[in-house]
């Protein structure tokens, strides 16, 4: 059981775990691991940033998961995961690391609270404890919604509120059994925790909090602010069809206060190009020399403007993907079965682009495209924000403002399906975003499905039909399995979960999907 990690445990490897994500900052790490009262908040901070980025993005949760889901990614040799059969390992571990990261936040707020130690916890260039607080809500909230995206209803915990089904975090004593929240007060409670959050930073946005050792922000608490504002809209509009009002309510108060305007305010973590912090795909890739991981047909064939509203070369394809030996982009075919997985090398197919795959890859929590994409759908598919959003992710891959307003400006119009493609073209890397949004919208429309042909091979024996034959489910997931040992160590709540949102598996939908 997971659910409790006490902080003693992860403070303990801080110092093994942070290596090179920053030189100078690694070297402020010199503290007693037996001792995590007397862990410098910054310190704290540090770690539970890279825990965070490490979970979402590693290479089972993320690439061997979320992003086949999404049908960015295809598998070269083996392929059962690209075809569903998702080993429960990797919901296990997943849960286990979220909890960590959350320990590690919430350790930050309560000697930012204690009065033994919140004098402290804001000494030196940490920043006031309300800001330290405020940042570590917006961090808690981006880690609970992406467990309960992932999970449905889970153990959960909140700063501003006491609900008796909030029992998540609970140390002294430990609390391994906590209840499970059900989804729909997980997510009321998130946006008031970032509407509060975004309230204080706004208050103080001139003043730094963590300084050199946030490596999103740098401490800037006004970048903060948009960023609790913007995630604010994404969960929003992520329930505004199960809760249309308070929906709109938190929409047009994160938009008046301040979302993100352009790729300045993007929320990245950026790693180290040195070991052994280098970002997830390097090390799965170059760091293993492994060719697991290519750019899916689907993919590669959208930018191509061959699948869905776009006939134009998307700029985008020559960055996210290589081209094979021939100069050509050629998609590996998504979920072959096992025996036809490993008939194209890794140099007939695209694998992902040198920026993609590179050791000190930033890798985005939220950006500006899209929310500019959030507020063309808030604003029944307005067409300015629309092609805004467009130019802004090919201008954060590098491409220049002149080719990206071009290609913008010369798309067909906003639209559901076209606003709701480019977004998903932009998401690319962010597995998790663009699975929950595929969930929720049912666009991009030109995603594999069973039994679609995904390939046909000819030889001088003849030709080949492959179609996707998932092993599990019947279609793209709609949420992964719990752990094992919620089963077992927190069996009745479990159970009351199944009964509230149904049997655990991967074909049931959590309740925004409802």
């Amino acid at each position: 059981m997971n659910t409790v990690i006490k902080y003693i445990l992860y403070t303990a490897v801080l110092v093994v775990t942070l290596g090179a994500c920053s030189d100078s900052e690694f070297e402020k790490l010199n503290t007693d691991p037996n001792r995590p009262a007397n862990v410098p908040t910054p310190s704290i901070i540090l770690a539970a940033q890279k825990q965070l980025v490490d979970n979402i993005r590693n290479e089972n949760f993320s690439l061997r998961g979320a992003l086949l889901f999404a049908q960015y990614y295809s598998q070269n040799i083996y392929t059962d995961q690209s075809r569903y059969d998702i080993p429960r390992s990797y919901a296990d571990t997943y849960w286990a690391n979220a909890y960590k990261a959350l320990n590690n936040l919430n350790k930050v707020i309560q000697l930012n609270t204690d009065e033994d130690t919140k004098a402290t916890a804001s000494a030196g260039t940490a920043g006031t404890n309300a800001n330290q607080i405020a940042i570590s809500r917006v961090l808690k909230a981006f880690t609970f919604h992406s467990l309960t995206d992932v999970f449905g209803d889970i153990p959960y915990e909140s700063y501003g509120n006491d609900d008796p089904d909030f029992e998540a975090l609970q140390q002294e004593p430990d609390n391994y059994t906590p209840k499970y929240a059900t989804q729909q007060k997980i997510y009321t409670d998130l946006l008031n925790e970032l509407e509060q959050a975004a309230d204080t930073l706004w208050k103080y946005k001139d003043l730094n909090t963590f300084g050199a050792s946030d490596i999103i922000y740098k401490g800037d608490n006004a970048l903060w602010a948009r960023f609790a504002n913007s995630l604010r809209l994404r969960l929003a509009t992520r329930i505004r069809a199960k809760e249309p009002a308070l929906a709109i309510q938190h929409i047009e108060a994160a938009i008046a206060q301040g979302v993100f305007t352009s790729n300045a305010h993007n929320a990245v973590f950026r790693y180290a190009a040195s070991a052994p912090n280098e970002a997830p795909l390097y090390r799965a890739t170059v760091t293993a020399n492994r060719k697991d991981f290519a750019i899916s047909h689907v993919l590669v064939n959208a930018l191509k403007g061959e699948l869905g509203p776009f006939e134009s070369e998307d700029p985008r394809l020559t960055v996210y993907a290589l081209p094979n030996e021939d100069g050509a982009y050629i998609g590996q075919p998504y979920g072959l079965p096992l025996e036809a997985g490993g008939i194209n090398g890794p140099t007939d197919i695209s694998l992902p682009g040198i920026v993609v795959n590179a050791a000190n890859f930033a890798e985005t929590l939220q950006e500006y495209a899209e929310v500019a994409f959030l507020i063309s759908e808030y604003e029944n598919w307005n067409d300015a924000p629309y092609r805004s959003g467009v130019q802004a992710s090919l201008e954060k891959w590098g491409i220049d403002p002149t080719t990206a307003k071009a290609y913008a400006d010369g798309l067909p119009g906003a639209s559901r399906e076209t606003v709701l493609t480019q977004k998903y073209f932009a998401l690319f890397t962010q597995g998790l975003e663009s699975w929950a949004e595929i969930r929720r919208t049912g666009y991009p429309t030109f995603l594999v499905e069973p039994g679609d042909v995904v390939w046909q091979r000819t030889t001088s024996n003849g030709t080949t039909t492959y179609r996707f034959e998932p092993i599990f489910g019947n279609g793209i997931p709609q949420r992964l399995f719990y752990p094992a040992k919620e089963q077992s160590v927190n069996r009745a709540n479990y159970q009351e979960a199944l009964a509230n949102q149904g049997d655990d598996v991967i074909t049931t939908k959590v309740w925004w999907n409802k």
